[in-house]
């Protein structure tokens, strides 16, 4: 296949639709280093030389070392535009597939500038996040010291040439937040380049024991690039994490519900007779007396203002006993209870005089 990838291409259109964007925004600078894989690219002469090497010769590689930095801006919804410089450096081991037994020597130096589209996902783990991408740029390749000899023939071609030409490459990688530091990740990725076309290298070849040197030239055909890299980025305007929140002081324990210490009895017109809802409210003043500590128990008698001042003075106090009376019966101490009467004084509704005012008719039972 002559674009492997292809379909990493497709891959990253369609996943924006179904991930989530790393928060990155602004400006990142990156940088990687790691090994290089060459996948052997074809060498052919020109011109063909018998016995020289066919079509079907291939340039065998050693592992190399690839680097690369990059400078580029997030937009913040996963997308991630970059600029990247990178050089690698293999040193050659020998022809395979020659119909001659050939020697050589020297090195391939690769270096160049690719512009990157990348996408980074968050899928939900906050120390991963995977991305992909994919890129264009211009490479240039060096033949440094590199000598073919024909062992045990007269053939030689050596070539010191530089050449460049129009190159794309695909990724993937996988990115891990470095904690405490804000912006700055370490990255594992892979990439896959391929520089489009052929190269051809000028040179001087021997074809003949002591023969003149020659120009010729070999080109180098399919030149696919395995590189497995490790390196960091740092994102200069990310935000500093939050401060971790202060635990909740534990909520204050609810205030015990205190029995009520006031209480009001009312009663009907001139009268100082208890009703029956009258006995409950003495009766609840009663049990809840037992509940709280207390120094006395005052039962102050009023009266409204109708009739005379006198009379309503014994009418309050009259009322007042009667209350207290009760509270006896239902179990306060006769010498905790105080008596008072205050006639037609102090009246909970002010009103003129000789007004029949039920609010003013009462006793009012104050636990102290």
């Amino acid at each position: 296949m002559r674009y492997p990838g292809a379909v990493l291409a497709a891959t990253l259109l369609a996943v924006p639709f179904a991930a989530q964007a790393q928060p990155v925004q602004g400006l990142y600078i990156g940088a990687g280093v790691g090994l290089d894989l060459p996948q052997n690219p074809q060498l052919v002469p020109h011109p063909a030389l018998p016995g020289s090497g066919g079509s079907g010769a291939k340039l065998d590689e050693t592992l190399g070392i690839d680097a690369i930095g990059s400078v580029g801006y997030a937009l913040g919804n996963g997308f991630r535009f970059e600029l990247q410089g990178d050089f690698r450096h293999n040193n050659i081991r020998s022809v395979e597939g020659a119909p001659i037994a050939l020697s050589t020597t020297g090195h391939v130096r690769t270096y160049g500038m690719m512009a990157n589209a990348l996408y980074d996902m968050d899928i939900g783990v906050p120390w991963l996040y995977p991305y992909l991408g994919v890129g264009a740029g211009y490479q240039w390749t060096k033949l440094d010291n590199f000598v073919l000899q024909q062992r045990g023939g007269p053939y030689s071609f050596s070539s010191n040439d530089s050449q460049g030409a129009f190159a794309w490459q695909a990724m993937v990688g996988l990115s891990f937040p470095i904690p405490n530091m804000p912006g700055l990740s370490a990255t594992a990725e892979y990439r896959f380049m391929d520089i489009v076309g052929g190269e051809k290298f000028g040179g001087s070849q021997i074809t003949a024991a002591g023969g003149p040197a020659t120009p010729a030239n070999y080109e180098l055909h399919n030149q696919y690039n395995h590189a497995f890299l490790i390196g960091v980025r740092y994102a200069f305007n990310t935000p500093p994490p939050p401060p971790l929140a202060a635990p909740a002081p534990p909520a204050a324990p609810a205030p015990a519900v205190q029995p009520a210490r006031s209480y009001l009895v009312f009663f009907d017109w001139d009268k100082a007779t208890l009703t029956g809802r009258a006995r409950q409210i003495i009766h609840e003043a009663a049990e809840n007396s037992t509940h709280v500590r207390y120094t006395r128990i005052e039962v102050n008698g009023y009266t409204d203002t109708s009739g005379t001042p006198q009379y309503n003075q014994a009418l309050s106090i009259r009322r007042a006993q009667a209350v207290a009376a009760e509270l006896v019966r239902d179990g306060v101490p006769k010498n905790a209870i105080g008596i008072q009467g205050f006639g037609e004084t102090h009246l909970l509704v002010p009103t003129g005089p000789n007004v029949r005012e039920p609010q003013n008719r009462r006793v009012e039972i104050i636990i102290r």
